[in-house]
């Protein structure tokens, strides 16, 4: 009983959430900038606050209002508001931490605090950052929620599918020192679950190529189980199950957009380049 109420709980999260944020990317660019800034900020806050928990002091404030900073100066200039070289006004704001750490007293692992507060934002700002990138990345080079939705659309589908597989037919452990529940049958399952995304959408989205989308499903597959066992490996290090309860049976952001996080930058590259 508690398995199924914990599935209903997942679906019904899962429904209400996939609405939010497919709804503000059909809307427009800026209601897709509102809600995933505010996604990549509570995501990376989730990360500072279990970072404290084992005692480190990242300082999570300033870390927050940096990755603020740098989803928004991607989206501005990605969609040619601003010059590219307004980037440059993070480096003296992302420097400000070692002048602030230099007048902190009594901590004892200053440099250590400083690396989480650079490892959240590159760990969690800058993936969904380069979402914006991707936003931007039709050939027209206007704002394409084709794209954006194709991307999560198929991330969703892996995770969906690797899920019920997994229960279903999983057996074979697929990383067991990291992620005892993870299964071969279950990758199996969300890969073809995100194959058969990707082609649906290679047939009736145009901004990409059909061998565009199906490498996207790729990276993904790949990228994005690594995502999941990395963050898996995070939370084992510090002995939690969930990185928070922020959505009813899926944890926090932080297990809801794991395999986001390591996707983007490969996802990025390959689009930018081909």
């Amino acid at each position: 009983m508690s398995k199924k109420n914990e599935l209903v709980q997942r679906i019904i999260a899962a429904f209400f959430g996939a609405l939010i944020i497919i709804s503000s990317i059909l809307i427009g660019k800026w209601t897709f900038f509102a809600v995933f800034l505010f996604i990549a900020l509570i995501t990376q806050w989730e990360f500072y606050r279990l970072v404290r928990s084992q005692s480190f002091i990242p300082m999570r404030v300033l870390g927050v209002s940096v990755g603020a900073v740098l989803f928004a100066m991607t989206f501005l200039i990605e969609a040619e508001i601003l010059p590219f070289k307004y980037y440059f006004v993070l480096l003296p704001f992302s420097a400000l931490i070692y002048f602030f750490k230099l007048y902190k007293k009594n901590e004892e692992s200053p440099f250590i605090n400083i690396a989480f507060f650079f490892l959240g934002i590159i760990y969690c700002a800058l993936p969904f950052s380069l979402l914006n990138v991707a936003a931007f990345a039709s050939k027209s080079g206007e704002y394409s929620y084709q794209i954006i939705i194709g991307i999560l659309m198929i991330l969703w589908c892996s995770d969906t599918g690797a899920y019920f597989a997994g229960v279903r037919f999983g057996k074979t452990k697929l990383f067991e020192r990291v992620s005892p529940k993870k299964s071969w049958e279950g990758s199996i399952g969300g890969s073809v679950f995100a194959l058969t995304a990707a082609s649906i959408f290679a047939y009736y989205f145009e901004d990409l190529e059909v061998w565009q989308w199906i490498t996207v499903a790729i990276i993904i597959i790949v990228a994005g189980t690594y995502g999941d066992l990395v963050e898996s490996m995070f939370k084992r290090s510090i002995h939690i199950k969930d990185s928070g309860h922020s959505i009813p049976g899926h944890g926090g952001f932080l297990d809801r957009f794991d395999g986001l996080l390591l996707s983007m930058p490969f996802i990025v590259v390959f689009l930018e380049l081909f």
